[in-house]
């Protein structure tokens, strides 16, 4: 069981790295609905829309029906947190292993804007960890860092650009 979640928060590192790559530069992040298959495959949608909120809410719908028949998912977008009084901007990814419908991890990855004058990547943060007895969360959270390393540029950026005050 462990195995499952560990594979979808891996993936999840992955594309967020990319998307930490994405949005170093000021670009507009489209939500991304990454999944493996069950010969695993690792594909990934982009939900382009004329209005962000229906794109992820599309997206976020193909992944609870899991429409694409994966064996794990993790939906990535671009969204906001509230840390203590301060609103971040955050890379949010919803994660999903599927032998275990009820499960799901949501972290968020906030980050300063490149349009404040200087990119910075912050800490992660867990914000759901749902009918997930079963994992070892320091195994699947480990799993996530694991993917952020092997994404070659979205590593670098995401480096580079660490910040671990907020």
């Amino acid at each position: 069981m462990l195995y499952r979640m560990i594979t979808a928060a891996r993936l999840g590192g992955f594309f967020a790295a990319h998307a930490i790559w994405s949005v170093s530069t000021g670009e507009t992040l489209v939500p991304m609905l990454a999944y493996t298959t069950e010969h695993g495959e690792q594909r990934m949608e982009r939900h382009v829309g004329q209005e962000l909120g229906a794109s992820v809410e599309a997206a976020r719908a193909r992944l609870r029906a899991n429409a694409m028949d994966a064996n794990d998912a993790a939906l990535l977008f671009d969204g906001r947190i509230t840390l203590g009084a301060a609103k971040l901007d955050a890379i949010v990814i919803e994660h999903r292993a599927f032998f275990s419908p009820r499960s799901e991890m949501i972290l968020a990855v906030p980050y300063t804007p490149a349009t404040s004058g200087r990119f910075r990547v912050h800490r992660p943060k867990l914000m759901l960890w749902q009918g997930c007895e079963d994992f070892d969360q320091s195994a699947v959270l480990n799993a996530f860092f694991e993917g952020v390393d092997s994404h070659a540029e979205g590593v670098k950026v995401w480096n580079a650009a660490l910040d671990e005050s907020k």
